[in-house]
């Protein structure tokens, strides 16, 4: 079994698309109004407004914008380049600036506009590169 996705519900699916368009420079994919997606070659992150929620079983399966569990993660080249980016672009919280985790990644953890944990790594120890690579 692979992961496919991970899907956030949100109230403003624009807002929240334009923001992940911006911090990753990549465009997402719109399959409807109510739904967009950007794959990567790991798996995708899905935006889904509450809207389709009513296809789920009703607006109790989820409540946008109340995460305080659950942490997305970006592989990148170089943290520190987009701390740069971030900082510049991100109006939302800087949560830690980057730093040397003891797992081997510099990362840089920051809010999204619903107030989802974002944090963007980069290896730094041979076991932390490998472990990034392994399939």
């Amino acid at each position: 079994m692979n992961l496919a996705s991970i899907r956030i519900i949100t109230a403003d699916i624009k807002r929240l698309v334009q923001f992940y368009e911006r911090i990753t420079e990549t465009s997402f994919t719109w399959y409807t109004d109510d739904f967009a997606e950007l794959r990567t070659a790991s798996g995708a992150l899905a935006i889904g407004s509450t809207r389709t929620l009513a296809l789920f079983g009703g607006d109790a399966v989820a409540d946008a914008a109340s995460n305080r569990s659950v942490i997305i993660e970006f592989l990148a080249e170089d943290v520190d380049d987009k701390y740069q980016r971030v900082v510049k672009t991100v109006t939302t919280e800087i949560v830690q600036e980057p730093t040397t985790m003891p797992w081997g990644n510099r990362s840089l953890l920051f809010r999204d506009p619903d107030g989802n944990l974002v944090n963007f790594f980069t290896p730094q120890s041979q076991q932390a590169k490998t472990r990034a690579t392994a399939p």
